[in-house]
């Protein structure tokens, strides 16, 4: 299997339809040139541990697109520690009137980002080499933005102290993860103990197809206005 051949667009086309995501062929060949320049890359310069065009279809593509159901079309959405642009160049594809910002401390990353950004002609969409704990210190990103999402990034704790500064009134946090431990989620729950505000949070449980692994999302709701801003409507 080849990235962009009939197949692996099928297996993008058919893993989407399972978690119930619906992708035109012009989205699946974006994908297919996201996932043909990272894998050109990773030969020079590593920004994927995944190789392989199979895998990458699945762990990179579908599930990056797994969490759309629970992104508003028009939010302005910021993807922390998105390393090879996942999940927020997939889900602009997917989504082309999000506003995205890509964050990543690497410089390799953030250089590889802005490439497939350049490449695929992708407007309202921006790549920062920047640590989330820098970008909460700009006045002009403080309660900017109504999505923040993270795979993978670092403990809930620590992404939930560092996320909140930039969340909208009444915005949202998505944390995809493997499998997240009792003591992660008490952690978790005793920093949002400590915020301003009212919140709620739940896990969503999915499985990828194909490759059968098991999956979640930790989300994280304000669900009362923070000190500025204006109101974001999210579905449920």
């Amino acid at each position: 299997m080849q990235t962009g051949d009939p197949e692996w667009n099928r297996l993008i086309v058919n893993g989407s339809e399972i978690l119930g995501v619906h992708v035109s062929e012009f989205q699946v060949a974006k994908f297919g040139v996201h996932i043909r320049e990272l894998l050109l890359w990773n030969r020079k310069t590593n920004v994927t541990a995944i190789t392989e065009p199979m895998e990458a279809a699945i762990k990179h593509v579908v599930d990056s697109l797994s969490i759309s159901r629970w992104i508003p079309p028009e939010a302005s959405m910021l993807d922390v520690g998105s390393g090879g642009g996942f999940p927020g160049i997939p889900l602009k594809i997917l989504m082309p009137s999000l506003s995205v910002t890509l964050i990543d401390a690497s410089r390799k990353k953030n250089s590889f980002q802005r490439h497939v950004i350049r490449t695929l002609g992708l407007v309202d969409i921006d790549a920062r080499q920047i640590r989330i704990e820098e970008i909460s210190k700009e006045p002009n990103c403080l309660h900017t933005f109504s999505v923040i999402v993270c795979r993978a990034f670092t403990d809930l704790a620590r992404f939930i102290e560092a996320a909140l500064p930039l969340l909208a009134p009444s915005g949202r946090l998505l944390a995809m993860k493997g499998r997240i431990d009792d003591k992660e989620l008490d952690a978790a729950a005793d920093m949002v103990s400590r915020q301003k505000g009212d919140f709620r949070s739940r896990i969503l449980f999915y499985t990828l197809p194909v490759i059968h692994a098991e999956r979640c999302v930790y989300m994280l709701e304000s669900v009362s206005p923070v000190p500025t801003g204006g109101p974001c409507s999210l579905p449920a």
